[in-house]
């Protein structure tokens, strides 16, 4: 009798972490707004593409 209260204990709190896990998942992607950096003027693929000349310049030496 106990062993079987406490399967269904834990298949109880299983469903329920599972189900709390999707609703803050779904919340997530709703509530943020992804969005991706245009490549054209974007300063910090500049940057990126300065330090890596710096970088091969350096190991040359």
């Amino acid at each position: 009798m106990s062993l079987t209260l406490v399967m269904i204990i834990a298949v109880a709190i299983c469903i329920l972490v599972i189900f709390v896990s999707a609703l803050t998942t779904s919340k997530a992607y709703t509530t943020v707004k992804h969005t991706v950096d245009p490549l054209e003027n974007n300063p910090h693929l500049q940057n990126m593409g300065e330090n890596k000349h710096n970088s091969d310049e350096e190991t040359k030496q």
